[in-house]
């Protein structure tokens, strides 16, 4: 599986659906968006046209030292 950490999930998922990604649903763990909200980082999985299970992860950005 490959984690595909991005800043707002919700958005993410939203963006990918329009472009026609069919997010996995999994009863009782996943939203109707595909999303997992039980806990932990929200995150929702989707397969390549390999069968490969990719997710996108909603991660906090992280700030940049600035160079002097």
């Amino acid at each position: 599986m490959l984690d595909l950490p991005v800043p707002d999930v919700d958005a993410a998922v939203a963006e990918l659906t329009a472009a026609g990604v069919t997010f996995l649903r999994y009863e009782g763990l996943t939203d109707e968006h595909g999303v997992n909200r039980r806990g932990g980082p929200l995150i929702a999985w989707f397969t390549d046209p390999s069968g490969n299970v990719l997710s996108v992860l909603e991660q906090e950005q992280q700030e940049q030292p600035q160079s002097q």
